[in-house]
């Protein structure tokens, strides 16, 4: 992996295809690292490829106090500025989906294309603010390890893919190897993020929403009601899947992604 200093931050990330001219970066959820997105190497290689581990997972730096949607946003265009990227597409799930939207939130003129994944770019309400500290609070106590072994079970759709799977072994590694004090400042912060529900509204890019129809964190209902309000956006929903499309469902997610570069932003 390459490394940069970014606001005071080792930052580390994989720039694949780096003689590419067209620029996908691709943004992890949480508690995951940029191996998650190893399933898309192959279909993407047409294109450049920055996948970074963000603040606090990984091996870039993890010990913060709090880490912002809005500094994992800034921490991205700075990444571009590094490597002389001006322009480029978006792909991100989960919390990398909230950060995709905060990216173009910010810098607009930068980006051509969105893909968001099984996420909502909402604040949180009053309980589920609640929640989140209170989920931060746990992961302090009993350690990654311990987590993952508990809530491993939300993150995938369990009654398709076995505890035996390569993907399921995958999650489990990523999500005990990410540090507590990564996880434990990224929670913190993401509790405090914007509400980007009306922002959305504006987005002029063209636009792919993918839901995973056995989605623990973000329903089904929830997400398609959200993407009715990006104008002329896509909205396709992965059968069978959990949390993670990419992971659980490579085949079906690398055809829906491909189709959309190849019809709506690659003319």
């Amino acid at each position: 992996m390459k490394e940069l200093y970014i606001r005071g931050a080792t930052w580390k990330f994989k720039d694949v295809n780096p003689d590419k001219q067209e620029v996908i970066l691709l943004v992890h959820g949480h508690p995951f690292n940029h191996t998650m997105w190893k399933y898309q190497y192959e279909v993407l290689d047409n294109f450049r490829l920055l996948v970074p581990d963000l603040r606090g997972y990984g091996v870039s730096d993890y010990n913060f106090e709090k880490i912002y949607i809005e500094d994992q946003a800034l921490d991205l265009a700075l990444l571009l500025d590094k490597l002389h990227i001006e322009k480029i597409h978006l792909i991100g799930l989960s919390m990398g989906g909230q950060i995709i939207v905060e990216f173009q939130r910010l810098f607009p003129h930068r980006v051509k294309s969105l893909i968001i994944c099984a996420s909502l770019p909402t604040a949180e309400s009053e309980e589920s603010y609640k929640n989140r500290l209170k989920l931060a609070d746990e992961i302090g106590e009993l350690g990654m390890l311990e987590y993952t072994k508990r809530d491993i079970h939300k993150y995938m759709n369990l009654k398709e893919l076995k505890k035996e799977s390569e993907a399921y072994n995958h999650l489990f590694k990523m999500m005990s190897e990410t540090k507590v004090e990564g996880a434990v400042a990224s929670h913190k912060g993401r509790a405090e993020r914007r509400d980007n529900s009306n922002y959305v509204q504006t987005i002029a890019v063209p636009t792919l929403i993918i839901a995973g129809e056995k989605d623990y964190f973000f329903k089904l209902d929830r997400i398609e009601s959200f993407a009715k309000n990006i104008p002329n956006s896509q909205f396709v929903i992965i059968k069978n899947s959990g949390h993670l499309p990419n992971i659980e469902n490579p085949e079906i997610f690398n055809k829906v992604i491909s189709n959309f570069y190849s019809s709506r932003c690659l003319k």
